[in-house]
């Protein structure tokens, strides 16, 4: 292929550059390629998605968690431990590594919380003695004498320990907890109590210029409509700090499904970084799936790599490409590299972004 592809191609059927009188784009036909994952299940893709990270709703508030600020009330609906540790790991080090207060409430011991095994104990021991960090059981955060869980109690701590930070002169107060264990544990609440909790904590949190949450549930632990209503009541939703980011090009990890999403524009001065990442994930030796639906331009050598991949020696995982903008597809499908077996094509792109690209 010529580098004349190299100029953006508009969506076929829009406006384009080429000379008057020239005839329209023909009608595609419906192309089948080798392998295909139509369903494709990404968390954040729809309102009715308990984890959606806000690429299909307008009213969240997407951010890294090294982003966070006082007001946020955030929501993560992590899919397994390692998405976990990754948010909370970070919200915690921040916490303590800018000087503010960190409060979990939990009844996990400290040294295995995320964030906090790279502490010795002598340092975990400092670290609670100063009030830097408040590892707070569930009894004596949330639970009544009964040891039922009571939203009011919880708000009360929140208080407690955002007025103890301003007089210690910490400038911000983080807070986090996980709701799963309430919502399936011995005794547990029940959603209407939860849900109450939630919105306690929007209603003190979103206005407070000291305090800002993380609340955390296992997504696969409740039916889905359930983990929507508690996602409802948080305006933002957290996710883990990009693996690259230079303004030009985004790349962030996803864990359901095992991938990358790719935003913005992937040229030739970020293929080094792009096939850097794609190695490491690919080294884990799963399918990796690579959201496009917010790419906004790509050249012809970025297909190219993804194209070298697929030709890899056997045993090498497949490469899903979901939401391709509609002109990368019929370039792919123009040279036939929809026909190479480490290539699928996963769930289409949402229709309010088809534009893009080469």
């Amino acid at each position: 292929m010529s580098a004349s592809f190299s100029h953006r191609v508009p969506p076929h059927g829009g406006a384009d550059d080429r000379p008057a009188g020239a005839p329209p784009f023909p009608h595609r036909a419906v192309t089948r390629w080798a392998s295909e994952f139509p369903g494709s299940p990404y968390s954040g893709l729809g309102r009715d998605d308990p984890g959606d990270q806000g690429a299909g709703a307008s009213w969240f508030a997407r951010r890294p968690v090294g982003a966070m600020r006082p007001g946020d009330h955030a929501w993560l609906a992590y899919s397994g431990t390692e998405e976990r540790d990754r948010v909370i790991g970070t919200f915690v080090r921040d916490g303590l590594d800018n000087g503010e207060k960190v409060v979990y409430v939990t009844d996990t011991p400290p040294d295995l919380l995320p964030g906090m095994r790279r502490h010795g104990e002598p340092e975990l021991l400092a670290l609670m003695a100063s009030r830097r960090l408040r590892v707070i059981p569930n009894r004596d955060a949330c639970l009544d004498a009964r040891g039922r869980f009571q939203p009011e109690r919880m708000l009360e701590t929140l208080a407690r320990e955002t007025g103890e930070a301003f007089g210690q002169g910490f400038r911000a107060v983080r807070l986090t907890t996980d709701h799963t264990w309430a919502l399936n544990g011995p005794g547990r609440s029940g959603l209407a109590r939860t849900l109450c909790c939630e919105r306690l904590f929007a209603d003190a949190i979103s206005p407070s210029t000291m305090a800002m949450a993380v609340c955390q549930v296992a997504r696969h632990s409740r039916p889905s409509g359930e983990l929507a209503a508690l996602r409802d009541t948080h305006e933002v939703l957290v996710e883990v700090d990009p693996e690259f980011d230079d303004g030009v090009l985004t790349l962030v990890r996803t864990f359901e499904p095992h991938g990358l999403r790719v935003e913005g524009e992937l040229d030739s001065a970020r293929h080094a970084v792009f096939a850097d990442r794609l190695d490491q994930l690919i080294a884990l030796r799963r399918p990796v799936h690579l959201d496009f639906s917010r790419l906004d331009f790509i050249d012809l050598g970025g297909i190219n790599l993804l194209a070298r991949h697929a030709t890899a020696p056997h045993g090498t995982p497949a490469l899903v490409l979901d939401g391709l903008p509609p002109d990368v597809e019929h370039v792919i499908e123009l040279v036939g590299w929809h026909r190479l077996p480490g290539i699928a094509r996963g769930r289409r792109r949402p229709a309010t972004r088809q534009g893009a690209l080469l």
